[in-house]
């Protein structure tokens, strides 16, 4: 089996909305710091394009985390397979997500953070599926709501694959 990606997103559309949401952020965030934590792997590449773009300073730090449990099915619970490199306590921080779908796992992701003592705890995603939620998350950002279809680009793979591409493209399987 092949796939073929088609243009859901243009660079040009996505270079702008990321330009949108980082003036908002720093409207937002005026006389502030903001704490970005990338959800790694897929969010690094939205997160960088992003931090480029917000005027008041910035603070980044990583994690990676998973849903255990059924392949299909978060358990409710999350693996965290790399946590953050300094304490969030008294930080205004901000989530940054390639994609919200489900929501199960953030949502175990943010109530965690949250037990951290934040200042403030805000998410922002390159890409929300509300069709796909499952779980109440507050997304306070969103650079596009897209439709349920699976997609590449800009940090999001198939397989490890596409993560390069500038644009948001969908998967369409040949046989």
């Amino acid at each position: 089996m092949s796939e073929c990606i088609k243009v859901l997103l243009s660079e040009k559309d996505v270079d702008a909305r990321i330009s949108e949401l980082g003036r908002q952020i720093s409207e937002d965030y005026a006389g502030r710091q903001v704490h970005l934590i990338c959800v790694l792997k897929g969010g690094s590449f939205f997160m960088c394009e992003l931090a480029k773009r917000i005027t008041v300073p910035v603070s980044l730090d990583f994690m990676s985390v998973s849903s255990y449990g059924g392949n299909t099915e978060s358990s409710g619970e999350i693996l965290i397979k790399k946590d953050l490199d300094e304490s969030i306590a008294g930080k205004d921080v901000l989530v940054v997500e390639d994609i919200v779908d489900s929501g199960r796992t953030l949502s175990c992701l943010l109530k965690l953070l949250l037990e951290r003592k934040p200042s403030s705890l805000h998410l922002c995603t390159l890409l929300d599926k509300p069709e796909r939620r499952v779980t109440d998350v507050n997304v306070d950002y969103t650079g596009f709501r897209i439709p349920d279809t699976f997609v590449v680009g800009y940090g999001l793979d198939y397989d490890q694959k596409y993560r390069n591409l500038p644009y948001i493209g969908v998967v369409e399987f040949n046989d």
